[in-house]
């Protein structure tokens, strides 16, 4: 509450304060702090240093394994027993240059999107980064602003900061000049002002963690899905490999640099060493394009995340309709007691005390905020600004005729009792998808116990909503998607439902008036949460709540929002989406910021999520699929004491043309399956019987090779080869389903490019590949045939099972 000497609008000066620095500080002032280091210098960044993804790409145990490998196949055999080695380090620099890629996409959209604080500096308000506060700084606030840096309240104009994403506090503290503010912290209500007493590493917000990242807390099946894969790798490979070693050792103890060669072309293809740098480019790839879109992703396993939203919980106003709005009209409830020129006087007045107006208030203000001479006889004595808990403003006025009253200006069903004949008449505008506000006069003091007790209501202020021209056909996407919609509002449940209903919103017949819901009873919340589509008059508690509710029912959430009152719900929801226009907490702890505050970016956010897991999906099963068979052909080869039927090279180019090639195609190639829980089991289920019936077919076709050709180690590492590839290509045929002509194509080169290795006499003689005699060849041919009908029907019993998964 303020306590202003005049009529304007209510100030600092007005206060009685007498801050250190009562015009901010001087631009030497500033210069010396900054000699001194004394400025916000906490680092506020969007994503890994390059440093840091060199490092990630590059010291990856993965790579450590092969390097090894690499280095003893240098030492002890031809070069192209090597290729492997320069596949990895290939693979390495794409996965650097694309995460370096996206970190210049996230940087630049940072900037963009990045809070720029008020310092009053001079005696004039200058916005500055947010690494430009020094110590000592005059820091202004306003309604959902946050606090960046600590410091100590100057200025306080019914200044109330929520201190619940530090304290866990859910209520609003109403400051004081001399109160203590923390960083972390934000505005709810009022304005004002504080002096900055610590900044960068001392402030409280950084000492706990990195600010707009604090509260952040994304999950990412896919990625622990991953890690959890190659956990399992790693108990195979090891003692898969002392095995493997110990029994090439044996069988080729006369050549021991062939043993070695043999020894590494079985361990090479146990490793999955694409899988994880796919994800990275995947995941990569999409922060490029959505920020293409104007969509900074702050977290990248965000996108993810909203692939896997059944539930989006919206925001009406800033999300379905547009920030601004119109006074459509201003309708005296009783034109003989109080006419509308006193109304229009006294909207002027209570605007002009308003020093952070919302979007509500800004309408007034455009309607009626140009003085005059009949406006100057009003005289503001106290002022309470707009709060989301209280859903009303108001301000003490002197009247021209020398009587004091105080006026309210909120919501009419929160100011007047219910039944009240003024109501009616409210929701019938209501009903129409207008907002209304009520005005009106009461003589209990803004400081009493109950302002609105005694309230006489004397007019309808009556706001006309700009519905968002892209909300309709995005509401129609997530509705073909089976995601619900879900719109919960301050506003009038009314008013809420008729917005809702005029986008045809499932279910935006039924509103709900959230001071109807059961208080209490968690169970009985989850239950109204899960089958209503629209709330209305929802406080800012209640929409953590209904968040809460609806995941305690299994429901994956998001949420949107703009405003102060959205904050908490944001935090708690599976994923946060804030408009890049909305307040500073809000953007702060969004995982997803509209930059150009569209809401139809949403479904594209979508999209790329699906793709990015659906595709990853795909290709996890073809790298696993490559592991199980290597397996289990070094199990077989260790047990019946024969050589390993490949050399590294062999290996290089069934892994390139059977997997790693078509694996990068595929993983960024478009994809709108919806994302489902039980990654790990999914990809399992088709790797292990594919691995398991190429790993058999392709040892059964070498050990038919070898009883022929005992002495010609080449004609059956070459029968071994063919065979493998052909099973490889047709799990990968599986995999590509449903086809489309790129698909078709891609697989049909990879063909192509083997039967050239094949034919070619300087790449067969390269690659040391060569088909003797016809009935071995043949013989592979055929077994390859067989394992393809396996893996087909393998694949429908892995399928259905899915499918009824699912539908569990």
């Amino acid at each position: 509450m303020t306590h202003p000497s005049d009529g304007t609008t209510p100030g600092a000066h007005a206060l009685g304060l007498a801050p250190a620095h009562p015009g901010g500080l001087s631009g030497a002032e500033v210069a010396e702090r900054v000699a001194r280091g004394e400025v916000n210098d906490v680092p506020v960044r969007s994503s890994r240093s390059v440093k840091e993804i060199v490092r990630a790409n590059v010291l990856t145990r993965f790579n450590a394994i092969i390097g090894a490998l690499f280095a003893v196949i240098l030492v002890v055999g031809p070069p192209q027993d090597g290729l492997f080695g320069l596949v990895i380090v290939a693979n390495t620099a794409i996965g650097i240059i694309q995460e370096v890629r996206a970190k210049r996409t996230l940087d630049g959209l940072a900037l963009i999107g990045e809070a720029r604080p008020t310092v009053r500096r001079d005696g004039q308000p200058v916005q500055v980064p947010v690494s430009g506060i020094v110590l000592d700084d005059t820091v202004l606030l306003g309604t959902g602003d946050k606090v960046i840096v600590d410091g100590e309240v100057a200025e306080a104009e019914g200044l109330e900061i929520d201190e619940s994403l530090l304290t866990g506090e859910p209520d609003p503290v109403l400051k004081q000049p001399g109160d203590q503010v923390m960083s972390g912290s934000f505005v709810v209500a009022g304005a004002g002002a504080f002096t900055a007493t610590r900044v960068g590493r001392q402030a409280y917000a950084a000492q706990l963690a990195e600010e707009a990242s604090r509260f952040t807390l994304v999950k990412s099946e896919l990625r622990s899905g991953i890690d959890t894969i190659l956990r399992y790798v790693t108990y195979l490979l090891v003692p898969t490999a002392i095995g493997l070693v110990i029994s090439q050792w044996s069988v080729e103890h006369n050549d021991w640099r062939e043993a070695v060669r043999r020894t590494v072309a079985g361990i090479v293809p146990m490793v999955p060493e694409g899988l994880v740098l796919l994800t990275s480019v995947a995941f990569a790839l999409g922060v490029v394009r959505l920020g293409r879109k104007q969509c900074l992703v702050q977290e990248l396993p965000a996108i993810e995340g909203l692939a896997r939203v059944d539930t989006v919980c919206l925001d009406k106003t800033g999300t379905l309709t547009e920030g601004g709005m119109d006074v459509r009209e201003l309708r005296p409830l009783d034109p003989d007691q109080v006419g509308l020129p006193v109304l229009e006087q006294v909207l002027g007045v209570l605007a002009s005390a308003d020093a952070r107006p919302n979007p509500s208030m800004q309408a007034v203000i455009d309607a009626y905020g140009e003085g005059g001479p009949e406006r100057e006889r009003w005289r503001v004595l106290e002022a309470m600004p707009f709060s989301s808990a209280r859903k009303w403003s108001g301000a003490q006025l002197l009247e021209p005729t020398g009587g004091e009253a105080s006026w309210l200006l909120g919501a009419p069903d929160v100011l007047l009792p219910a039944g009240h004949p003024a109501l009616e008449e409210a929701d019938e505008l209501g009903a129409q998808g207008l907002r209304v506000l009520l005005l009106g006069r009461t003589p209990v003091p803004l400081d009493g116990p109950d302002p609105a007790a005694r309230l006489e209501p004397l007019g309808l202020v009556v706001l006309r909503q700009r519905l968002r021209p892209d909300a309709a056909d995005t509401l129609r996407y997530f509705e073909r998607q089976n995601v619900r919609a879900k719109v919960i509002s301050g506003d009038s449940a009314v008013s809420v439902g008729a917005v809702a209903g005029s986008l045809a919103l499932p279910g935006a017949e039924h509103p709900v008036d959230a001071r109807t819901l059961p208080v209490g009873d968690p169970e009985a919340l989850a239950e109204t949460a899960d089958r209503t589509a629209v709330f209305g008059r929802v406080t800012p508690q209640q929409k953590r709540e209904l968040v809460a509710a609806l995941q305690s029912r299994g429901h994956t959430v998001a949420m949107t929002g703009d405003g102060v009152n959205d904050v908490l719900a944001l935090k708690d929801a599976d994923i946060g989406v804030a408009m890049g226009s909305g307040s500073d907490a809000t953007r702060a702890v969004a995982q997803i910021v509209l930059l150009d505050d569209s809401f139809a970016t949403l479904p594209s956010v979508v999209a790329e999520g699906r793709r990015v897991i659906g595709n990853i999906e795909r290709v996890a099963g073809l790298f696993l699929v490559k592991t199980v068979y290597s397996v289990l052909l070094a199990l077989l080869v260790v047990f019946t004491q024969v050589p390993y039927p490949f050399l590294p090279r062999h290996s290089t180019v069934l892994s390139s043309l059977t997997i790693g090639i078509p694996a990068f195609f595929l993983a960024l190639a478009p994809n709108n399956e919806r994302a489902r829980t039980g990654f790990v089991r999914r990809v399992l289920r088709i790797a292990v019987p594919g691995g398991v019936i190429a790993g058999a077919a392709t040892f059964t076709a070498y050990a038919l090779a070898r009883s022929d050709h005992a002495t010609d180690l080449k004609a059956d590492t070459s029968v071994a080869t063919l065979t493998l590839f052909l099973v490889a290509i047709w799990v990968l045929a599986i995999v590509a389903r449903p086809y489309t002509w790129w698909r078709l194509l891609l697989i049909g080169a990879m063909g192509g490019a083997f039967a050239l290795i094949l034919l070619v006499p300087w790449l067969s003689d390269f690659f040391q590949l060569k088909l003797v005699g016809f009935r071995d060849p043949w013989t592979g041919v055929a077994i390859a045939v067989a394992a393809g009908l396996l893996l087909e029907i393998a694949w429908r019993f892995v399928k259905r099972g899915l499918a009824e998964g699912s539908t569990d």
